[in-house]
């Protein structure tokens, strides 16, 4: 179910992947022709970079390498990345289906 809290999130979110450094030109800028294709895409990449961190952070706390906390903290980003993902995805489904209920 999708909470206040979690769209809210999901907003935030894509609202940090659209920001653009004023300082920044050329290729580092924000291309015309990169929209909400690319903000998806960002978002799919942090997801599973973070869920990849976790599985490192998991396996080297198992081999004893790693604290505890740090695998918490691991395992909760990549949560969160998720939940931002599910959000996001749960919001376009909703767009999609309302412009399937417009009248022609």
């Amino acid at each position: 179910m999708m909470t206040p809290l979690a769209a809210a999130k999901a907003y935030g979110a894509v609202q940090k992947a659209m920001t653009v450094d004023p300082g920044a030109a050329g290729a580092e800028a924000m291309a015309p022709g990169g929209g909400f294709g690319e903000i998806l895409k960002s978002a799919m990449s942090d997801a599973m970079k973070a869920t990849k961190a976790a599985e490192t952070q998991m396996t080297a706390q198992a081999q004893g390498k790693a604290q505890l906390i740090d695998v918490v903290t691991a395992v909760s980003s990549a949560e969160q990345s998720l939940t931002t993902v599910m959000a996001i995805r749960d919001q376009v489904i909703s767009a999609y289906q309302e412009i399937l209920r417009m009248p022609i």
